[in-house]
């Protein structure tokens, strides 16, 4: 994936949508735990040493699946490689349970199909289209009929629902 690093930089700046200190583990074998500040701008989940400003490394939350392992403590795998999974240890379940809530809720597929589901439904409700006045309605990423149809879909259908 391309990205500008500048610009990375400036997002991990950004008002967080939740942050904290957590545990980290990466996907390395025998890596060791450490403190890192977490913090979840829109769909990346920024980490940082306890101590500085700049991110040591970001985690797209695009095609990724995340599970909550032992107790207080959740893991973030992705599609293409899921033998590679970071690790975060939470200070309790609670902490934990939010934190899988918000990442689980942080894909841009996902927003896409929450605007699709809430935009079907005010359209049952009132009978308008409520991205029409937007000049956006007759785009395809915002059409049910934009989503696959093949085997895919029960995929991306299975997706959704480990990510509610």
């Amino acid at each position: 994936m391309r990205y500008n690093e500048k610009e990375l930089r400036a997002l991990s700046r950004q008002p967080a949508e939740l942050a904290a200190e957590l545990g980290m583990r990466g996907p390395k074998k025998g890596s060791v735990a450490k403190r890192r500040l977490v913090k979840l701008v829109v769909n990346f989940l920024f980490y940082f040493r306890t101590d500085e400003a700049e991110p040591l490394g970001a985690l797209l939350l695009e095609r990724c699946r995340v599970a909550q392992e032992e107790p207080g403590g959740f893991s973030i795998s992705f599609v293409e490689d899921p033998e590679r999974k970071y690790h975060f240890e939470c200070c309790s379940q609670e902490q934990c349970e939010q934190w899988t809530e918000a990442l689980r809720r942080a894909s841009y597929e996902y927003m896409r199909r929450s605007l699709i589901f809430y935009r079907n439904e005010i359209q049952k409700m009132t009978g308008k289209d409520p991205l029409e006045q937007f000049g956006i309605s007759e785009e395809t990423r915002f059409q049910l009929s934009s989503l696959p149809r093949d085997g895919l879909s029960a995929r991306v259908s299975s997706r959704l629902d480990e990510l509610d």
